[in-house]
């Protein structure tokens, strides 16, 4: 029987996700969804989509490199629930026409070559992607199909998922080889790897012509800032938004350049005597946070060693914001490296500050609604120098309440606050400011 002719996979119909998958939340824009669920059923694109989303978390785990950011990871989901959608389709044999399936695909190997990212990486991720899916296609069709058919369909859906993604990867490889051709002899790839090769420690280049390509005067002093966002699609507000940073705060010259899908390297040349205009700065942060951005920044040095400085403490910056939002804590629009910086350098190895942590806390580490607040109020009563009204005013509770909590806390703890106060007040900190992450018990070392 020929491929068109073939009478649709009746198994296919039975497919459906373990949870709930929120249609409104795919990947792949709306119309597309649409007309998916209208010719394969609302179940079986569910199950599409969540097995999607676990294939990108396995890819993520495996080739790190292809993640780096949220919103690289949301361009990694949008290609993936793509093909995957698309090899439901396939297996379905539904008609279908040239659909954004494409364009989500090419959209992520633009990305990578921009990015730099080895073929054999991309294809690495392309074999893991297509094992988890295939492996998940065989076990679904051994459970579903009928069992007098069901050997010849797993060989048969195995050889047609196979094919498929044979003509996938050659597409791709002539994908990313058409826009390396281009992208590597254009300007912003010409900028882009002076600025890398600036930014890793390589033998010293001539300034006055690393400047010139660059067109930004690497001599002067410069504040770096780090830009990103958790969507793909802010390429041109993100360099905007990291523009408004550096005028906030006295910039003039600016370099801006493209390193992920929603995120941006800047400096801005500022004024070596440190002063600056700070009139805008009073809506830098509603201004991020309508562009739906968030930025970092490091503080100010001068000529290459300060270009390069100044980026490594915004990167530690952004790293900590991002701790910080996996902890579940409220999103800040602009994080300023001097202001976190003793934070950052306790969190560069989270293993060894989880234990410092649950160490120094013992049973007020541990989990609820209950422990957090005695934590939090503690930490606040420590930094405000024991200071009741203070803190009352802080965490928005009754003097009573600090008091209550305060003593609590100490019974817990089972010590006097006085008795390493500095090792306590640190360890409050880094529970305030990156919970789970160092209050979660570490798995240990196989």
């Amino acid at each position: 029987m020929s491929r068109t002719s073939r009478p649709r996979r009746a198994w296919l119909a039975r497919l459906g996700p373990r949870d709930e998958v929120d249609l409104g939340r795919a990947a792949s824009p709306r119309t597309v969804i649409e007309d998916a669920v209208a010719r394969l059923g609302r179940a079986p694109v569910c199950w599409a989509i969540e097995l999607s989303t676990v294939v990108v978390q396995r890819i993520v785990a495996e080739v790190p490199h292809l993640g780096g950011s949220p919103a690289a990871i949301e361009l990694l989901r949008r290609g993936n629930e793509a093909t995957t959608v698309q090899a439901l389709s396939t297996l379905a044999d539904s008609p279908v026409a040239v659909l954004p399936v494409g364009e989500a695909t090419l959209e992520g190997i633009r990305e990578f070559v921009h990015r730099a990212i080895p073929l054999e990486r991309v294809l690495q991720g392309v074999r893991i992607g297509h094992a988890a899916t295939t492996e998940a296609f065989l076990r679904a069709c051994a459970e579903l199909a009928d069992p007098d058919v069901a050997v010849d369909e797993v060989t048969a859906v195995s050889r047609d998922l196979f094919s498929y993604v044979d003509d996938l990867s050659d597409a791709m490889i002539r994908a990313y080889l058409a826009e390396h051709e281009v992208w590597s002899t254009s300007a912003a790839a010409a900028r882009a790897g002076l600025v890398h090769s600036l930014l890793s420690d390589a033998p010293a280049v001539d300034i006055d012509e690393a400047s010139r390509v660059l067109g930004y005067n690497l001599r002067r002093t410069h504040q770096a800032v780090v830009v990103w966002s958790h969507s793909p699609d802010v390429g041109s507000a993100l360099q905007a938004a990291a523009i408004e940073v550096l005028r906030a705060h006295g910039g003039t010259a600016t370099l801006v350049v493209p390193v992920a899908a929603g995120r941006v390297w800047a400096w801005g040349a500022v004024p070596a005597d440190g002063t600056r205009e700070d009139g805008p700065r009073e809506t830098l942060a509603q201004d991020l946070s309508r562009r739906q951005v968030q930025a970092a920044f490091g503080t100010p040095g001068a000529g290459v060693a300060g270009f390069v400085r100044s980026h490594r403490e915004a990167q530690r910056a952004e790293r900590v914001e991002r701790l910080r939002r996996e902890a579940g804590r409220s999103a800040r629009p602009a994080t300023a490296y001097a202001d976190v910086a003793a934070l950052a350098l306790l969190a560069t190895d989270l293993e060894a500050a989880a234990d410092f942590v649950q160490r120094e806390l013992g049973a007020l580490a541990g989990p609820g609604a209950a422990m957090e607040a005695l934590r939090t109020t503690l930490y606040h009563y420590l930094g405000a120098e024991r200071s009741l009204l203070e803190v009352a005013r802080r965490v928005h509770v009754a003097r009573a309440t600090v008091t209550y909590r305060v003593k609590r806390a100490q019974e817990v703890l089972g010590h006097d606050l006085d008795n390493r106060r500095f090792a306590l007040h640190t360890a409050l900190a880094l529970a305030e400011e990156l919970g789970d992450a160092v209050l979660l018990p570490r798995a240990p070392h196989r």
